[in-house]
């Protein structure tokens, strides 16, 4: 008999809970039932659009919308913390465990599920469009400072506030010219400073400005100077080269500085080729004498106290760039030319020779690098040898380091994450292994000639975040995200600091007083350099006092590392910081015009701030007690200054601002009014542009033995200038406009120096 057909179900009209208990549903949503149970969720079975819901329960999307990104945050996070609870699902309601399920409670779970994946996008468009880009673009309440003077020149102060955020007018990046800085660059902190220049500026506009006619004759002999040490453009690379001790010597001094820290060359190969050079009757290559003489340019920094041969260092560098800058690419893609890049932009930041735009050419040539696939560890490219490999990887750590270095000393911003690049650090190789079949790296304890590039290369990272945190323009860093910075870079010093004391503490090799001083000398540049923003509204507020504290304790051994002289630990004597027993890193801060000098500077500046504040703050009626430590540094600072340019440097602004800044902390020490201390001041700038100017004529005579000098056309002094031009403490700017005084016009002949010291 066959089987009757089988009727087709009714579609269920009601939800799963009224049809369920058997009730009547209102077939609303949540029906009237459900509510009555309190049952939140009320599923229909058929997948047929709910009907709407009433007006007085607003939609999830409507509910989203009006809270703010952390309420919506919070809200997310609360239903990922629920779904965790139910295998299989996004969201669960009910975290009892199940009973083996019927299958009608099995078919509620899965419309549930369904229901709840619903809303989950939902809530993922409406978290989306609550954080998309444009909402972030403009977080903090911006405005934009003018500081416009005769003298500085217009300066624009980026400032943002946030009620929640930063402190107010808290200083993000200065705009002078065509230049933009991050905070990182030292002229954020110059705003510390703009009262000097407002005290003294009321004396320049009554036509008192015979402290300034001082400064004017010192940048005319500075332009003389540096158009003697300057060789014509181009220089193609000739073979001249020193006599053969001072040669050597040069090549000591680089191999016991640079090379320590940042590994460059391959020191058996080079000197295998060196020495190849005085022997060997062939003509060597072009390539090799450029390398050559990079090496003797940097050598010389450290040479000697007097930077003797800084007019043969600026010539050797401008035949690389000469050399360097020849139209061609594909021939010069190697291990070589890449050595070459290094040295040179080492070199010019070192000699001061286009140091502005350092961290231009380092960006190039992290590009290059990258061209090379040295950003790509060798054992994930073809078939190379240890040699190979461990040289790429040496020079990609150095290439790294030198990005991170110069986005740090000008305020640009890294451009370049820990994605970017899987090469491993070097191994723990020395030099001469490398030529061995199978060599076997060291020991992590075990001292090399790589050993302090190893360990500086661990603290990467936590630079890295600094320097992002700094510079990047998406960066709006709290003071609680600072702290967590500054709690990342100071363990990785602490892993630092215990791996250099094991390898001095040992009997094997220990590193060099250079390489350590220099090491930690970048560690403290970091740690200041973070706090740095935050000292200003410190000076201001108590609760960051901790960065206030920082910055000057991190000051004063910035300090000591390039002026031992003046620490207390009486290890050294007073000439130490300028003997030439191999103090290498006292005598680059005072020779080179890298980044230690104007790190240093830098210090002395906050040191100075701190003795003001302090001074200003005091309302006893006894004398101020201040710290005989830093009292010290502000007195220091003008004999290592006038030091600096006895040692060849042309820009006296480092020494004005000490001596200014200087007789500012005096002044206030011996409780003088505000109306007589710019006259102290005026009469400071006076002193220190007698100096300077003795010390550059002196020069610029010394100088005429080269050639024939050219005479600079005059400078009128009522002609409107850019004020303190870029301001930058290591570059020969204009620096004041006084107003309408004489022009100066000189031509450095006997007659002519004599005339000149007479009107002094």
């Amino acid at each position: 008999m066959a089987e009757p057909g089988r009727r087709r179900r009714r579609p269920a009209v009601s939800c799963s809970l009224c049809r369920r208990r058997k009730l009547r549903c209102n077939r609303e949503n949540p029906c009237g039932n459900c509510m009555k149970a309190r049952n939140a969720t009320c599923v229909y079975e058929n997948h047929s659009p709910p009907p709407q819901p009433r007006p007085t329960q607003p939609s999830l999307v409507q509910t989203l919308s009006g809270l703010t990104p952390s309420e919506t945050a919070s809200s997310t996070s609360r239903l990922s913390n629920i779904s965790s609870h139910v295998p299989g699902s996004s969201v669960a309601y009910s975290t009892t465990a199940l009973s083996p399920a019927s299958p009608s409670s099995t078919h509620d779970v899965e419309l549930m599920r369904i229901r709840i994946r619903e809303l989950e996008e939902q809530l993922s468009k409406a978290t989306s469009s609550k954080s998309s880009p444009q909402s972030h673009a403009s977080p903090l309440n911006s405005e934009i400072e003018t500081a416009a003077s005769q003298m500085g020149g217009t300066y624009y102060f980026h400032r943002e506030s946030n009620v929640f955020g930063p402190p107010q007018g808290l200083t993000r990046s200065v705009t002078h010219k065509s230049r933009f800085f991050g905070q990182s660059h030292w002229i954020v902190g110059m705003s510390l400073f703009k009262d000097l220049l407002g005290s003294v500026e009321p004396l320049v506009r009554e036509g008192l400005y015979e402290a300034f006619t001082g400064m004017q004759k010192c940048k005319s002999l500075a332009r003389i100077i540096k158009s003697q040490r300057a060789p014509p453009w181009p220089s193609p690379p000739t073979a001249d080269l020193p006599r053969v001790d001072i040669a050597n010597e040069l090549v000591n001094c680089y191999l016991r500085t640079t090379e320590t820290v940042h590994r460059i060359l391959h020191i058996p190969t080079f000197i295998r080729d060196y020495e190849a050079l005085w022997t060997s009757e062939a003509k060597p290559s072009t390539a090799f004498l450029v390398q050559l003489k990079l090496v003797f340019a940097l050598g010389a920094a450290t040479y000697d106290d007097n930077f003797s041969l800084r007019s043969s260092a600026v010539r050797w560098v401008y035949e690389a760039l000469t050399w360097i800058s020849e139209p061609e690419f594909k021939s010069r893609i190697g291990i070589q030319f890449l050595q070459i890049d290094i040295l040179l932009l080492i070199a010019r930041e070192t000699i001061g020779v286009g140091r502005d735009s350092v961290w231009v050419s380092a960006g190039e040539l992290l590009r290059r690098g990258m061209i090379m696939g040295l950003h790509r560890d060798p054992s994930r490219l073809p078939n190379k040898s240890t040699f190979v490999s461990e040289m790429r990887r040496r020079l990609w750590n150095t290439i790294v380091e030198l990005a991170l270095q110069s986005s740090l000393t000008t305020g640009g911003a890294p451009l370049i994450s820990l994605y970017d690049f899987d090469t491993q650090p070097p191994a723990n190789f020395d030099d001469e292994q490398l030529t061995t079949d199978s060599p076997v790296p060291g020991l992590e304890n075990h001292f090399t000639q790589t050993s302090i590039a190893i360990a500086l290369h661990k603290t990467f990272p936590a630079r890295l975040a600094v320097a992002k945190f700094l510079n990047d323009i998406s960066s709006h860093g709290s003071y609680e995200e600072l702290l967590r910075l500054d709690a990342d870079l100071r363990a990785s010093y602490r892993v630092l600091t215990r791996t250099l004391h094991g390898y001095e503490s040992g009997s094997e090799p220990s590193p060099s007083q250079f390489s350590t001083r220099m090491v930690h000398f970048i560690m403290h540049q970091y740690v200041s350099a973070l706090h740095k923003p935050y000292f200003g509204p410190a000076l201001r507020q108590t609760a960051y006092a901790f960065s206030r504290k920082v910055v000057v304790e991190t000051s004063l051994k910035i300090w000591y590392a390039v002026y031992p002289a003046s620490s207390f630990t009486g290890s050294r004597s007073g000439n130490a910081a300028f003997s030439s027993d191999h103090d290498d890193f006292a005598r680059l801060a005072v020779c080179g015009s890298g980044f230690c000098r104007t790190v240093a500077l830098q210090a002395t500046l906050l040191i100075a701030c701190e003795l003001r504040t302090q001074l200003q703050e005091d309302e006893g009626l006894g004398p101020v007690t201040l710290r005989p430590d830093l009292l010290s540094v502000i007195e220091d600072v003008k004999t290592w200054c006038v030091r600096c340019i006895e040692a060849g440097e042309t820009n006296i602004k480092a020494y004005l601002l000490g001596c200014v800044i200087a007789a500012q902390v005096q002044g206030l020490m011996r409780g003088l009014g505000a109306d007589e201390i710019p006259q102290l001041l005026a009469k400071a700038a006076t002193e220190a542009g007698d100096t300077s100017l003795s010390i550059l004529e002196r020069i610029a005579a010394q100088g005429q033995a080269n050639g024939a000098l050219d005479t600079l056309p005059p400078i009128s002094l009522d002609t409107p200038s850019d004020g303190l031009g870029d301001w930058d403490l290591t570059m020969a700017d204009a620096l004041f406009n006084p107003g309408n005084t004489e022009s100066l016009s000189w031509a450095f002949n006997d007659e002519a120096m004599q005339e000149v010291a007479s009107w002094w």
